[in-house]
């Protein structure tokens, strides 16, 4: 067993200290000052009786800590007594319990992480200042838990004792190879490879321009639909979540229910192309593959899924269309997507009319939003899973990362152009004009999502912390088409990368059409497995005649320049 820490007190001084300085923070006020009313927050923070009472809670159970520390509750050498069944999973381990010391760390921070979160549901602000509070309390106490640091994580102790300090040396070798990344590595990236057993469904790039390539997938049924299904991945990622492997892809999926499937592998943006605009992803990106997905098939209108962001450029390529007499796509499916940001999540919290405007002023006209620096940012969103899980594991305990295919996908980033970048935050998550008719004007005319009138199906997941559900379900309010939702459980990816085989976790479907999501879902019902089945019923009322299938990708005019997955997709960020 490892030592017992130096001096509790020290850590427990050190987060009290820490809390009191972000709580003023919180205020509005420095540190010194005792000036009640500044604000809302600096109001609660001098005078309210919650607080007070909060206080003597905490004072009570440190109190209770001590004593127990002392010898009252437990005696030398005794371990204390768990806590609940739902504690922590970070400090799941024996380790956290053999050691009285060590234990009463551990409470220490779990109380206080309590304190500092009730005293934000406590304080006397509005819901947008309170959301923001909820964030910025919830990364703090994240990176201070003793779990994150050596000298108060007993289980990195014990296990550098017992492998003479060899446990150490490879966690500093890990740090260092993180390093030189430039990021946390969360996954064995040695054992996947995009074309060898990532992103392997047949197919060739039959098209590409400087921003995009055009890749259709190869027949695997000897009838197939003839309109063509187009996929409109976010560019803010690669493609190859549709396509992880054989097992868990949407593409191959649809493939194998007879679509010829059709797919964009947005360009990994340098600085050469840095000038590219929201309009080029639309006209040179959605449009221009819509185009050639018909031209290729025959048929006078596709089918067309957008993922995320996808979903969004692809809902306004649709009414820029229609703006211009158009009418190209037959359904449309939207896959977490938002097109109403009255409530943007926890990303939207981070979003200021400052911090746009700071992005207008260094990449608006041109210039890179790299990539590493989005990844971090979506895992700061719950960096408690995708961030100190890893810093603990490999720099304090020297494991490295198992092999996960969802998270070498994560890490895998992609660069985008400034310009592009800073139409979306402003338009989206700062000033919600895309929901509005005719606020916007993209491609030259005045954007109304109301006048995308195909038959719409819209997937959420329950458990999305990057689309809230009822965000995505306002989308039913926005575009004047009829719509089907369906909900998914899990999260923003794993809700959506359900493949029906592995029979896994459940969705909701057939609730009562309306504005209100919660109506919506109180009368839906519950189905068990995976989705996929229930949108391929949908997607086949509109998939049009079956036809035999050709076997030669592309055309005379679009001839194949390459296998899938296409040079785009492998090109890094860093």
């Amino acid at each position: 067993m490892p030592n017992q820490p130096n001096d509790p007190a020290q850590y427990l001084a050190g987060m009290f200290a820490a809390g009191q300085d972000l709580m003023q923070r919180f205020a509005g006020v420095p540190s010194a000052s005792t000036e009640p009313g500044a604000n809302p927050a600096a109001a609660f923070m001098a005078s309210s009786n919650k607080f007070a009472e909060m206080q003597r809670d905490y004072l009570n159970q440190m109190t209770g800590f001590w004593s127990s520390m002392l010898g009252a509750a437990t005696s030398p050498g005794e371990a204390a007594p768990p806590l609940a069944k739902n504690e922590d999973k970070r400090f799941a381990g024996e380790a956290w319990r053999n050691a009285p010391g060590f234990d009463m760390v551990k409470r220490i921070y779990l109380s206080y992480s309590a304190f500092l979160q009730d005293s934000v549901e406590s304080a006397a602000v509005d819901d947008t200042i309170k959301s923001q509070l909820r964030f910025a309390v919830r990364q703090f106490i994240d990176a201070l838990s003793p779990a994150n640091f050596f000298a108060t994580n007993p289980e990195a102790m014990q296990l550098a004792m017992e492998t003479g300090g060899q446990s150490l040396t490879e966690g500093i070798g890990l740090f260092f190879q993180d390093l030189a990344k430039g990021r946390i590595s969360m996954t064995d990236e040695s054992v996947f490879e995009v074309g060898r057993n990532l992103a392997v469904t047949e197919g060739a790039v039959i098209f590409e321009n400087e921003l995009i390539q055009l890749i259709q997938y190869a027949p695997r049924t000897e009838e197939v639909y003839q309109p063509p299904l187009l996929f409109i991945p976010p560019p803010i990622n690669k493609f190859y979540i549709l396509d992880l492997q054989p097992e868990n892809s949407l593409v191959r999926y649809a493939v194998e229910q007879g679509h010829t499937v059709f797919l964009i592998s947005w360009r990994n943006i340098t600085p050469e192309l840095g000038h590219l605009t929201w309009d080029d992803y639309l006209e040179s990106g959605v449009m221009r593959a819509i185009d050639i997905a018909l031209d290729v098939t025959g048929a006078d209108q596709a089918n067309a899924l957008g993922f995320c962001l996808g979903g969004t450029l692809l809902a306004c390529a649709l009414a820029v269309m229609k703006a211009s007499g158009k009418d190209k796509v037959a359904s449309l499916t939207l896959l977490t997507t938002m097109l109403d940001f009255s409530d943007g999540g926890e990303l939207g919290l981070l979003i200021s009319e400052q911090s746009v405007a700071a992005r207008e002023a260094t990449i608006g006209r041109s210039g890179v939003l790299q990539g590493k620096e989005l990844a971090f940012v979506f895992s700061s969103l719950r960096a408690n899973d995708l961030i100190w899980p890893y810093v603990a594991n490999s720099y304090l305990k020297g494991k490295g990362p198992a092999a996960f295919d969802l998270l070498y996908w994560n890490s895998d980033g992609t660069n985008l152009p400034g310009p592009m970048y800073c139409f979306y935050l402003r338009n989206t998550y700062l000033e919600n004009n895309l929901r509005v008719p005719g606020k916007t004007r993209q491609c030259g005319v005045p954007v109304d999502l109301a006048q995308v009138t195909v038959p719409a199906f819209l997937y959420a997941s329950r458990e999305d912390h990057i689309v809230p559900w009822t965000s995505a379900y306002a989308s039913t309010g926005v575009l004047g088409g009829p719509s089907t939702f369906v909900l998914g459980a899990s999260g923003h990816i794993a809700g959506v990368i359900n493949a029906p085989a592995r029979n896994k976790r459940n969705y909701w479907a057939g609730g009562a059409a309306g504005s209100v999501a919660a109506h919506w879902f109180s009368t839906a019902r519950q189905v068990p497995g995976s989705w996929w089945p229930h949108w391929a019923a949908w997607l086949e009322r509109w998939a049009g005649a079956r036809v035999s299938a050709r076997h030669e990708l592309g055309n005379h005019k679009y001839r194949i320049i390459e296998p899938a997955p296409g040079r785009y997709v492998t090109a890094k960020a860093d």
